[in-house]
């Protein structure tokens, strides 16, 4: 007696690839459901061979790097230049040679469920993980630019600086998302490195994620403000409540149009 068409969704549940001897089996099956669920598994064997394939393109650097001697990696990335409000938060992340996680790649690019997603399994996986936080204060004071390089640096300084002191590293090799940053550290600066290189691509989610969890927390303490929204940008709702409510301490007062306000 043949299995249902349910039965047989179930074990291709399991199946990992098209060569695995089920799936063959089961190829073989003339009914047209199970030859659509062939086809849909299909599909995803491809979807999941084009990340494994995107996953080893932004390993290109890296596995430069490590064909060289280099041991200890670490991407460097940050989020929050352009917003009105709140810091602008860098991250520093060096991944074991071994990781693999497909389908990570600039965190703007990912819904807010896969960035935190992957911010667990990156925490998890991560040799060491730094994060810079420069708030607005400081912003108006050196400008945007020299915060983000601070935020950055600080970021690589804390990964000496880990929980556990056996997992302190000093990075040998800094893969940089567009950035020249004044440390002792060989570098290398990447236009869009976090949609280019797998280690800029996990510190953006790190970055992206500690900032979007800082902003909704400003948004309980601000409920008119709705910072869990725009996460400080300068959206209309967002201008209305600084016209309506005035400008806080953690509004960028060298930021136009705020500054228009302070002047």
């Amino acid at each position: 007696m043949k299995k249902s068409i349910k039965e047989i969704k179930e074990e291709l549940k399991q199946v990992r690839s098209p060569e695995d001897a089920l799936f063959k089996a089961y190829a073989q099956d003339e009914r047209k459901g199970v030859q659509q669920v062939i086809i849909q598994k299909q599909r995803q064997f491809e979807a999941a061979e084009r990340l494994k394939q995107q996953f080893d393109e932004m390993m290109t650097y890296e596995n430069e790097l490590y064909s060289q001697g280099a041991t200890y990696i670490a991407g460097v990335d940050e989020v929050g230049r352009g917003p009105l409000a709140g810091p602008v938060v860098a991250a520093a992340v060096i991944l074991p040679p071994d990781f693999f996680l497909p389908g990570l790649t600039d965190s703007k690019k990912l819904s807010e469920a896969k960035r935190e997603a992957f911010y667990e399994e990156i925490c998890k996986s991560a040799v060491a993980i730094g994060i810079g936080i420069i708030g607005a204060e400081v912003i108006d004071s050196i400008n945007i630019y020299e915060a983000t390089k601070k935020a950055m640096t600080e970021a690589i300084e804390l990964l000496a600086v880990q929980p556990d002191e056996l997992l302190a590293v000093q990075p040998d090799e800094l893969l940089i998302d567009a950035m020249k940053l004044p440390v002792p550290i060989s570098q290398q600066s990447i236009i869009k490195g976090d949609a280019t290189s797998i280690s800029i691509a996990a510190s953006s989610v790190i970055a992206k994620v500690t900032r979007d969890r800082m902003m909704k927390e400003l948004g309980e303490r601000y409920p008119a403000y709705g910072f869990e929204k725009h996460m400080g940008y300068g959206t209309k709702q967002h201008l209305e409540a600084i016209e309506q409510y005035g400008i806080l301490p953690e509004h960028r007062r060298s930021f136009a149009p705020i500054k228009n306000q302070v002047n």
